[in-house]
């Protein structure tokens, strides 16, 4: 299908993090997943690293951004482009959500520590 709905609420959640799933596999795209996140203010980066690259882009608030230890400020606007195989993290700044769209090759895994790679759920 080549125009999808967007969800009326977040299709997943972790502690501080909001995702939502736009485009993935699931729902017809072949090659790219789309989603949103929504970041709480105050809550830190999860470090984690990506097998293939990873672009956002900034719809809303501020972040900082950590790839391979150092740190990128983010504003509205900023797009963010995460190589593979790079430690990587991502928080809000101040006291509003960051907000972001989400570009990640649908075979693309996240690996978080020493447990074995995953395929994001919202990105399925």
């Amino acid at each position: 299908m080549p125009v999808l709905t967007r969800p009326a609420a977040p299709t997943h959640q972790l502690p501080g993090a909001f995702f939502s799933s736009l485009a993935t596999p699931t729902t017809g795209s072949v090659d790219t997943s789309v989603w949103e996140v929504r970041l709480s203010p105050g809550h830190p980066a999860t470090t984690h690293q990506l097998t293939r690259q990873e672009v956002f882009v900034v719809l809303s608030g501020r972040g900082r951004a950590s790839i391979a230890g150092v740190d990128h400020p983010l504003e509205v606007g900023s797009v963010l482009i995460v190589p593979a195989q790079t430690a990587f993290g991502l928080e809000a700044v101040g006291e509003a959500e960051l907000t972001a769209l989400c570009c990640f090759p649908t075979d693309g895994q996240a690996v978080v520590g020493d447990l074995p790679p995953f395929t994001p759920p919202w990105a399925v």
